[in-house]
């Protein structure tokens, strides 16, 4: 069972199972899964018994509050799984479980990454002894600082002062240095893998998996704004996606969306000029904010349009977007696809700048959307519809 060693208000974790994702991408193994959404899901497993049932949550401690089973069959996996989603840890009941299979190691580990806000550097945790009983008093828990550029000598240098020998140095450096590269990219706080399973053979397994998100990155990880918005998290207030500056709220009905600093703020002052009365407004940040990152651009202006929607008093939206490398035709699509699942009517006004912009404007007449090439007109237009 993982154990926090770090809890900030800046920060969320993630669900077991959705660490395990990160780890897949950076080729960290874990074992064959499948999520449970209730106990009848358990009839279609697709893995072979035996196996063990997850409750997913964020509290610590699952194993010792009975929130972690195993089954041999069918009818003790069903019986395990109405157990657990009705088992509240630390005030939590799962909306997940996680079915994976049996694994049986021959030692377990604990390893974690994370951010020493001291020291301001990443640090390397590592103990021989992992599990539910992991401690961290200072015999057992061994430290490595990152105080210069990653390389492979630290990763090492930690199984080494692990004690371990032969395959398993090379073995758990592995997986410790594809842990900071995770931790890297995604500019997390924390990385932690407890326990990392060995065999006699050298194969390792992470067993469970625990990832903290700092709030303050995730405009540069939508990716990870995915994940924190699925059902088994609160809904993220927009501030921690699109920073202070680039999402203010008013108290009028009209939404104003666009890419770039000087776009947004000649859009706004246009409207206020035109004795509008804006809702909000958000600048999405130019493309060279969104390329060199792992941003999906189109994810973004997705989040953007909830964003600027979220507000009931909004009635009409305002887009004034200059495209570049994305296209005017995905745009538009994405426009289209959201304004047609909104929950409520709204007046959309578009104005759309780059190539391939006569096949967009069909797209968006098609759906009712209305299309300018002017910046007057669309302000003007967008005022009047309130």
């Amino acid at each position: 069972m993982v154990v926090s060693v770090v809890a900030r208000k800046s920060s969320m974790d993630l669900l077991e199972y959705q660490a395990k994702e990160l780890f897949r991408e950076m080729d960290i193994p874990v074992l064959p899964s499948q999520k449970i959404h209730c106990p009848q899901d358990l009839k279609g497993l697709k893995i072979p018994y035996p196996i063990v049932l997850k409750s997913q949550v964020r509290a610590g401690g699952r194993g010792k509050a009975g929130g972690i089973r195993f089954a041999t069959n069918t009818i003790d996996a069903i019986a395990a799984a109405q157990a657990i989603f009705n088992l509240p840890i630390q005030g939590e009941l799962p909306d997940i479980l996680l079915a994976e299979a049996k694994y049986n190691a021959s030692q377990e580990f604990y390893l974690a990454i994370l951010l020493d806000r001291t020291a301001r550097r990443p640090v390397l945790l590592g103990s021989p002894y992992g599990g539910v009983e992991v401690t961290f008093t200072q015999d057992k828990m061994q430290r490595v600082v990152v105080d210069e550029e990653f390389s492979p000598f630290y990763a090492r240098r930690l199984a080494l002062k692990m004690g371990l020998s032969g395959e398993a140095i090379e073995a758990v450096s592995r997986v410790i240095k594809r842990m900071y590269r995770l931790f890297v990219q995604k500019d997390l706080d924390l990385v932690e893998i407890n326990p990392l399973g060995i065999r006699d053979n050298g194969e390792v397994m992470a067993l469970d998996g625990k990832v903290t998100v700092n709030n303050e990155a995730l405009n540069r990880h939508y990716n990870l704004t995915r994940l924190l918005q699925e059902r088994n998290f609160e809904p993220l207030n927009q501030s921690s996606v699109f920073p202070a500056h680039d999402f203010v709220e008013f108290d009028g009905k009209l939404a104003i969306l666009c890419n770039g600093a000087g776009l947004t703020m000649a859009t706004f002052d246009l409207v206020c000029e035109a004795k509008g009365k804006p809702a909000n407004f958000l600048n999405l940040g130019s493309e060279q904010a969104w390329y060199g990152t792992d941003a999906d651009p189109l994810e973004r202006l997705r989040l953007g349009l909830d964003a600027v929607t979220r507000s009931p008093q909004v009635s009409v939206v305002l887009v004034n977007l200059i495209a570049g490398v994305t296209r005017c035709q995905d745009i538009a699509t994405t426009l289209v696809e959201f304004s047609e699942g909104l929950d409520r009517p709204c007046k959309w006004i578009i104005r759309l700048v780059g190539g391939d912009l006569v096949t967009a404007e069909k797209t968006l007449k098609q759906a009712n959307l209305t299309t300018v090439k002017s910046l007057d007109d669309a302000v003007s237009l967008a005022v009047k519809a309130v």
